[in-house]
């Protein structure tokens, strides 16, 4: 069994996670160096996710890095 684990997985993990926190997106965007509207681009598919902007989405969702890469159960 593969663990593999998608662009869109990482996109659905950071999205749960901000769910999970009881996090508005505007305030993970802004802790995140984002404007609202570029989040909003990324989280929707609008605008690619640079791996760069892992670290500070983790850190602004006060999370290991580790877990935006998690596979989540179906």
């Amino acid at each position: 069994m593969t663990n593999n684990i998608t662009y869109a997985d990482v996109i659905n993990n950071i999205k749960c996670l901000i769910c999970e926190k009881g996090m508005k997106q505007g305030v993970v965007a802004e802790r995140a160096g984002f404007t609202q509207s570029e989040f909003s681009n990324v989280l929707n598919d609008r605008k690619l996710l640079r791996i760069e902007h892992l670290w500070q989405i983790a850190m602004a969702l006060d999370v290991d890095v580790n877990k935006l890469y998690e596979k989540r159960s179906a």
